[in-house]
């Protein structure tokens, strides 16, 4: 067999298995993967495995086991979770072991699944939002996004992956319609009249295919993917169509939306305060129709719910 290794990181998780069955679906594409994980013996490894897939034990913590997984790799798809450790400085520890591992690998294609560094836009001294973590206003944003340097000062041929809100978020992210005080079913965002781009997580992995297939034509690029662009209130009246039930889009202040009890409010709140006052770059970043170009499958909110409209708890 002839085919070009892809090896993907986090090959379990939303992105990266987006990858992994992408390329599976896809048996005449000159390409075959290889998933790497930190453990083989988790029931979505070993699901992975029952398709037929190359699995290979690593840790983004461990460069060594990263260089001995890109072994052999024509691509690497190289991805954090931030939500795993809320650490910004771990991401960016993680990137620098995958960018490293990659150029002692001789990767020929590597893509780099980031977001914006918030600081460009809104510096630590902008009153607007609070820093966090003494160096941040984002922090799942700003690590990535400096980590882009890591794999840019090496030489690597890389491409710059600017992702979107994921849909799965009203699922698994507990951000879905809920029913307030005044008995109505509603969304909540610190947006305004803002447009949020967003995607369904595995049409990211679909994308990130449809990047190593153009070879040549992206590296050294940044590409930005979403799979529309929505206001608040077009995001309730989707809902409404799809659950059969009233949906509206309360919009509130992101000081209020900070103070929400839950976990990672505060970073969330800074997170869509940066995507509403700087709207027309972060929209203007994310070309549908370059995402369609990579994706011709690509869906658009109304059909993402289509297909998980029954996954939403609205009650």
């Amino acid at each position: 067999m002839n085919n070009k290794i892809i090896a993907v990181t986090g090959a379990t998780g939303a992105q990266g298995g987006g990858l992994v069955r992408a390329i599976l679906s896809a048996p005449d594409s000159g390409f075959q993967v290889r998933a790497i994980t930190r453990d083989v013996n988790s029931d979505k490894a070993k699901a992975l495995a029952a398709l037929g897939v190359e699995l290979v034990t690593a840790d983004l913590d461990d460069r060594a086991s990263l260089e001995r997984a890109f072994a052999g790799a024509y691509g690497a798809f190289c991805i954090t979770n931030f939500w795993e450790h809320f650490s910004a400085e771990k991401e960016v520890a993680q990137a620098d072991n995958m960018a490293h591992a990659a150029k002692a690998a001789g990767v020929q294609h590597v893509i780099w699944s980031s977001l914006e560094d918030t600081r460009l836009s809104i510096p630590l001294d902008d009153p607007r939002m609070p820093v966090l973590h003494e160096k941040y206003k984002v922090p799942h944003f700003d690590g990535k996004g400096e980590a882009d340097l890591l794999f840019k000062k090496l030489g690597l041929p890389v491409t710059i992956l600017l992702t979107s809100f994921y849909w799965e978020n009203f699922i698994y992210f507990g951000l879905g319609p809920v029913r307030g005080q005044d008995g109505k079913l509603g969304i909540t965002f610190p947006i305004g009249d803002a447009k949020l781009p967003g995607i369904a997580a595995g049409d990211i992995g679909k994308c990130a295919f449809g990047i190593f297939q153009n070879g040549k034509e992206y590296i050294g690029k940044t590409v930005g993917i979403a799979g529309e662009h929505l206001t608040g209130n077009e995001m309730a009246s989707s809902f409404t169509k799809a659950l059969g039930k009233e949906v509206v889009f309360n919009d509130v202040s992101p000081d209020v939306y900070r103070t929400f009890p839950f976990p990672g409010a505060v970073e969330m709140g800074n997170m869509f305060q940066y995507k509403r006052d700087c709207e027309a770059d972060f929209c203007g970043a994310r070309d549908l129709t370059v995402a369609r170009r990579l994706n011709p499958e690509l869906m658009n909110f109304d059909s993402w719910l289509g297909g998980h409209a029954g996954m939403i708890k609205a009650e």
